[in-house]
């Protein structure tokens, strides 16, 4: 079936024009068709509305129904299977129509979304974070003394340990062999886990490097959970590529990040998140005093990396009832960055990220067919993608229309 947009202000990091876009078989056939009906064709008018492409964030963990990821890496796997299919529906509902999940979905999950038996959106996905024992992945209240890999092969468990180069090469081949896309591993401490001060090395440079090397030799990247200068730079001299986070870097780190083509996705919501519904919703007492070590310095990376040209992706890493808040990420940069650089990140940076580079991210014969309509100019105001209920009209994801709401 065909699916025609009319009337509509096509807009991508190229910029705004007017036409009429053709979609068939999922894929984006025309940008400039006639105006007109045809048999097994169904024409959407949008009025003068923004069609642009379906946005990626690059920064999700979709098992993460629950604040407290010990009790939730704990669930029943078919309770933790379906709090995710809810979560994923609002993504997709937001206009997320591509996310990459950074630790917790299995590969099976993508392919249950790609088969049509979960709805959400297309999934990206690394499989089980790594970690060090008593690094971020690992749950276990300090004086805990069980066996460490109890929970991780369940569904809601967002990583697993793996000490010493030959431990984490073992790890990422598991998690390559099942259909892992990157390897995630966990370089320093964190604020969601109960025994690693921020400041803590996740991994040593050469366990850092091992993992670079698998990742390499299946053809893909290495991913990493960072926040302080020392951490970073130990991760970018090793081969890391994805920043992830980065609150505390500083300029020197970034240059270096820089000039090794390293990408930043910073999460700045989250901790905005954490920090206002965290209590209520039971993120534990050791880590609410965690988070404004992070917190405070949020705003200020996004100018360390921007001075810096690092390029960045856009990511939100939200935890349980709080990702709801996903789409406020937007208004969050806004405050620092230019609109239409985080567009490009919701986009084509994010697009080039997870391999897509031509075809997502943008509005252009041969593309996927991820679209949306949208009131305003989010180019010259981003923001305006930061309340989706009210402008985000249509999602199409795929050449399906997953929801609409253009009358009124």
């Amino acid at each position: 079936m065909q699916v025609l947009f009319t009337d509509a202000v096509i807009t991508d990091t190229s910029g705004r024009r007017e036409g009429n876009v053709l979609v068939e078989d999922g894929v984006i056939r025309d940008v400039a068709a006639r105006a007109a009906g045809a048999a097994d064709r169904r024409v959407i008018a949008l009025g003068g509305r923004t069609l642009m492409p379906g946005l990626i964030d690059s920064h999700v963990h979709v098992v993460a129904s629950m604040m407290n990821l010990g009790a939730n890496a704990q669930l029943p796997d078919a309770i933790a299977v379906l709090r995710s299919l809810k979560l994923m529906r609002g993504m997709l509902d937001r206009g997320f129509t591509t996310v990459r999940d950074v630790g917790g979905a299995p590969p099976a999950l993508a392919e249950a979304v790609a088969q049509g038996l979960a709805v959400g959106p297309r999934l990206i996905c690394c499989g089980k974070a790594l970690s060090r024992t008593g690094g971020h992945s690992d749950m276990r209240p300090r004086q805990d003394i069980h066996d460490p890999h109890r929970w991780e092969r369940n569904f809601g468990a967002m990583g697993r340990i793996a000490d010493g180069v030959d431990e984490v090469r073992r790890a990422c081949r598991q998690e390559l062999r099942q259909g892992a896309r990157f390897i995630k591993v966990m370089a320093n401490g964190g604020v969601a886990s109960p025994t690693d001060p921020i400041a803590w090395q996740g991994y040593s440079a050469a366990e850092l490097q091992a993992a670079v090397e698998e990742a390499a030799d299946a053809g893909t990247y290495v991913a990493a959970h960072l926040y302080t200068s020392e951490a970073i730079a130990r991760a970018v001299r090793a081969g890391v590529h994805s920043l992830e986070h980065c609150n505390l870097i500083d300029a020197p780190t970034a240059a270096l990040a820089a000039a090794a083509g390293a990408v930043a996705v910073p999460t700045l919501v989250t901790y905005e998140a954490l920090a206002q519904d965290g209590p209520r919703f039971g993120f534990p007492p050791d880590s609410i005093d965690k988070i404004e070590t992070v917190r405070a310095r949020g705003m200020a990376s996004l100018e360390v990396l921007r001075s810096a040209g690092v390029t960045m992706a856009f990511g939100t890493d939200l935890l349980g009832e709080t990702q709801v808040r996903e789409s406020e990420e937007f208004a969050i940069r806004a405050r620092v960055l230019p609109s239409a650089e985080i567009f490009a990140a919701a986009t084509t940076i994010g697009a080039r990220l997870i391999g897509m580079e031509g075809r997502l991210g943008l509005v252009a014969p041969g593309a996927l067919a991820d679209l949306l309509a949208v009131e305003g100019d989010p180019l010259a105001d981003v923001t305006l993608l930061a309340d989706p209920a009210r402008n985000v009209r249509l999602v199409m994801q795929g050449g399906r229309v997953h929801r609409e709401a253009l009358e009124g």
